[in-house]
């Protein structure tokens, strides 16, 4: 379908636009940006007056348990990229099992979805997983997901091995020894309220181990869901000093802290837990600074059974797809950062993290992943409004603004 998006507020941060150009689609790429290109007959024309154009987003770490509820709701939300982790049932450690999912994401035409591959079989920290045919079906890197791999040789080596054929591998940076048993971050709070503490020591271990593994080997690094002030200035130190590691942020860690606990509100159970104020702080510096290269939804659906029980027995997550923008936009406005850089955090830089150079801008040539956005009205956060499974969110009642106009994703109007 040819599509033109017209008198918009065109904003690429990897090709430095910000101005107010119109842009044309054709075959399931950019054609042109500013004037149409000779003999362009749009099918679409959209109007953008008054809106913000920009790369699809792109979501580093969504689970997707009803694969067409959850894409649909990405779209929506104007996320066209998905990065789905491996600890889906059954595990994603089989070439095959990739490969259905991706021919099951590309049917239904919504969201495209890029799967993480499991690093071990089974995610058991033991044998290696079939890496070279895992990414041959479509893994763009190799994670253990929440599960952690507590014999360092075989991580050592999983490492090696993936450094050899230049394969990412992404780790979420806590030690299980001092994360083990605990609910809440080891602070104020959670000695207010009885509730077992995993200490930022937890991270910090974890992040100069698995630097030094990185450096040792030479595998490109990603370490997920940074939570702490000390873990961005090692990550900060670690980048000065050559070593390849790139690192992400939940979004809701850049708007909760341990306060959000409140009297165990088990919406506000995370993992890595909620921190201090000025572990948050930290957070959002990192990020303007570009330290940290990108924000997730860290989308976790789950059935409301999941947070009716006690704070430490509570699932950890919260459902984050219809979030992703409006927190990225609340964390540029009450940073004073430009729109430029926050879009940047959601689209090139996510996309460089997975290896895509064919995503997350609007040159001449690129997938057309186009995302239209109203960023000046405001709305209220209204769980039961969410759209698939669950409706779990701290962040009911929060004004925010940001609402989707029109999406296009590989070329299609969505």
């Amino acid at each position: 379908m040819n599509i033109s998006i017209k008198n918009g507020r065109l904003i690429d941060p990897k090709n430095g636009i910000d101005a107010r150009q119109d842009l044309f689609i054709a075959d399931g790429r950019i054609a042109a940006v500013g004037q149409a290109p000779a003999g362009f007959v749009p099918e679409r024309e959209i109007d953008a007056a008054g809106y913000v154009v920009c790369p699809g987003l792109i979501d580093l770490s969504a689970r997707l348990p009803s694969l067409e509820a959850e894409l649909a709701c990405a779209a929506a939300n104007g996320i066209t990229t998905v990065v789905c982790p491996p600890d889906t049932r059954p595990v994603l450690d089989e070439p095959s099992l990739v490969e259905r999912l991706i021919q099951r994401a590309e049917a239904l035409g919504l969201a495209r979805v890029l799967p993480l591959g499991a690093l071990t079989k089974g995610l058991q920290g033991q044998t290696l997983a079939s890496m070279a045919g895992l990414a041959s079906a479509g893994c763009v890197a190799f994670t253990q997901a929440s599960q952690p791999v507590t014999d360092l040789q075989s991580l050592y080596r999983a490492m090696q091995y993936a450094a050899t054929y230049d394969f990412a591998v992404w780790l979420r940076p806590q030690d299980y020894q001092l994360a083990k048993d605990g609910v809440a971050h080891d602070g104020e709070m959670a000695a207010r309220l009885g509730l077992a503490g995993i200490p930022v020591a937890a991270e910090t271990v974890a992040i100069a181990t698995l630097i030094e593994l990185a450096k040792s080997t030479g595998v490109r690094l990603h370490l997920m869901r940074l939570s702490s002030a000390a873990g961005v200035a090692m990550v900060r130190e670690a980048k000065a000093r050559g070593v390849a590691v790139s690192c992400d942020v939940a979004a809701h860690h850049l708007h909760l802290a341990e306060e959000d606990i409140g009297y165990f509100n088990a919406q506000a159970r995370f993992d890595p837990p909620l921190r201090s104020v000025a572990d948050r702080a930290a957070l959002r510096f990192g990020l303007a600074e570009g330290v940290i290269q990108a924000v997730c939804s860290d989308h976790t659906p789950m059935e409301a059974d999941g947070k009716q029980v006690p704070f430490g027995e509570a699932e950890v997550g919260a459902r984050g797809l219809e979030l992703l923008l409006p927190l990225v936009l609340a964390w540029a406005r009450e940073d004073g950062l430009s729109l430029g850089t926050a879009l940047a955090r959601v689209t090139s830089d996510a996309a460089a993290v997975i290896g895509r150079s064919d995503l997350g801008h609007l040159a001449v040539g690129a997938v057309a992943d186009v995302c239209v956005f109203d960023a000046e009205t405001e709305w209220t956060i209204t769980p039961d409004a969410f759209t698939s499974v669950g409706r779990n969110s701290p962040l009911a009642g929060r004004t925010m603004s940001g609402r989707i106009q029109a999406v296009v994703a590989g070329g299609r109007l969505l």
